[in-house]
């Protein structure tokens, strides 16, 4: 019977090994090998869709566009906290009271996330 197990490890142990090493072997070992080398002075300029670069490549951006973002990230997370919970909660019966609490707390929580957000004037579109 432990045959069967080490077997089975032994199998997994050289699915990730091979997994990893043939990609690293055709990226490192092989693309240099048939890739085409014919450097150039077109060819080392970077491409932006047929447009030659000019200027300075920062962009200066409004930092309110990180803080919408982040406040999608966070409403996210709890909609992905939210589904699995509402699906089990049928079969979570015998701790239902503690289990809505639990969510209870989790939805609160993140409703003064969201009002502190409005009180900073971060949502003022």
């Amino acid at each position: 019977m432990d045959y069967i197990y080490s077997n089975s490890y032994l199998s997994i142990t050289i699915f990730i090994l091979l997994g990893i090493m043939l990609p690293v072997a055709a990226i490192e070992m092989v693309s240099p090998l048939i890739s085409p080398k014919k450097p150039s002075k077109e060819k080392s300029v970077t491409y932006e869709s047929g447009i030659l670069p000019t200027g300075d490549a920062r962009v200066q951006f409004n930092v309110r566009y990180y803080l919408f973002a982040l406040l999608f990230v966070v409403f996210d997370v709890e909609t992905v906290f939210l589904y699995p919970w509402a699906a089990a909660f049928e079969r979570l019966s015998q701790y239902s009271v503690f289990v809505l609490i639990e969510m209870t707390i989790f939805i609160f929580m993140l409703i003064i996330g969201l009002a502190y957000a409005w009180k900073k004037k971060v949502l003022s579109w």
